[in-house]
């Protein structure tokens, strides 16, 4: 698969290079980690916006999976090759990707978007601050619980999809630290890190919940995962509530969050994300100086508050 996955990258790459001949405008490839995603489907909608508006030639690439890191490596040389105006990419692997987009910024301006690689050559990187989100999703989960159970304590367990991913960490780190500041007596009964597959996250939360019959809240680093965690709960045949808060959002997830499945997401704007990456991108092509870190704020969105115009336009891009 992965074989076939690079095979197509190759492909892509041939396809923008002419592609990017025949045009007159600057082209940006952006490469995102996972086409599949709606997430980054988002991200890609909002780039093309910015292409319309600033006159731009955006070239959409990605692999089919965030763990498929040789792609993305591969997608990035050929993109490189196609001689850009800049190349805006989501590094999908914190240490793996930072030679490369070292050795990508000798010849061409690389922003970055949603997660750090192990380099200081991106001339700029737009990301959500990952530890304020997971700050706000422990403020968010311990309201949960105390409307739940008319305390604020208890047991509660961090699940994150895989290792290695920045922004991820990050999460989990702002998690841990409001906790450990102001929320005592919610005890983080387990810490997990799976292997990227919603099956492992599902036997995961299975377990945790056979094992602690008392646990009050789960913090879930990604909406993938989250789908698993809120499938092992509504399976379970106790009658305890377990309070959920996740960071992102797609169609599913809107649905739990309606039915109370889920207690509150913490949801990226991916559009704004990929329309200032372009932006950015053709600032920096030109010389023009760009800020090093741009914030893409998060917002906290609850059953009480998601028909509320701000919400709606998280909770429902137009990705056409």
């Amino acid at each position: 698969m992965k074989k076939l996955l690079v095979a197509a990258g190759v492909v892509a790459g041939i396809a923008f290079a002419n592609s990017a001949i025949a045009q007159t405008k600057p082209t940006v490839p952006v490469i995102v980690k996972d086409m599949t995603s709606p997430y980054w489907q988002t991200v890609l909608a909002g780039a093309r916006k910015a292409g319309d508006d600033l006159g731009v030639n955006v070239v959409a690439l990605g692999a089919q999976s965030e763990s498929d890191v040789n792609g993305q490596i591969s997608l990035l040389e050929r993109a490189v090759a196609s001689n850009p105006a800049a190349i805006v990419i989501a590094p999908v692997q914190f240490a793996a990707l930072g030679k490369p987009i070292d050795e990508a910024a000798k010849k061409v301006k690389i922003i970055g978007l949603e997660s750090a690689a192990d380099t200081k050559a991106m001339t700029s990187l737009l990301a959500t601050d990952n530890v304020n989100a997971g700050r706000v999703a422990a403020d968010a989960l311990a309201a949960a619980i105390t409307t739940s159970y008319a305390d604020t304590e208890g047991d509660i367990a961090i699940i994150t999809s895989m290792p290695g991913i920045a922004s991820l960490d990050q999460r989990a780190k702002g998690f841990k630290e409001v906790l450990a500041a102001k929320y005592r007596a919610l005890a983080i009964v387990a810490d997990k890190v799976a292997d990227g597959n919603p099956s492992s996250v599902l036997s995961i939360m299975k377990e945790l919940i056979a094992k602690n019959g008392d646990l009050r809240g789960v913090f879930v680093s990604d909406p993938v995962m989250a789908h698993a965690v809120a499938q092992a709960i509504s399976e379970k045949k106790s009658d305890d509530l377990i309070n959920v808060v996740a960071i992102g959002s797609d169609d599913a997830l809107v649905k739990l969050l309606q039915d109370g499945v889920v207690a509150g997401l913490v949801v990226e704007d991916p559009f704004r994300m990929g329309y200032d990456g372009v932006k950015t991108a053709i600032a920096a092509s030109k010389g023009e100086q760009t800020a090093a870190n741009v914030d893409i704020a998060a917002t906290l969105v609850t059953k009480a508050n998601m028909d509320s115009a701000r919400s709606r336009e998280l909770l429902k891009p137009k990705i056409e």
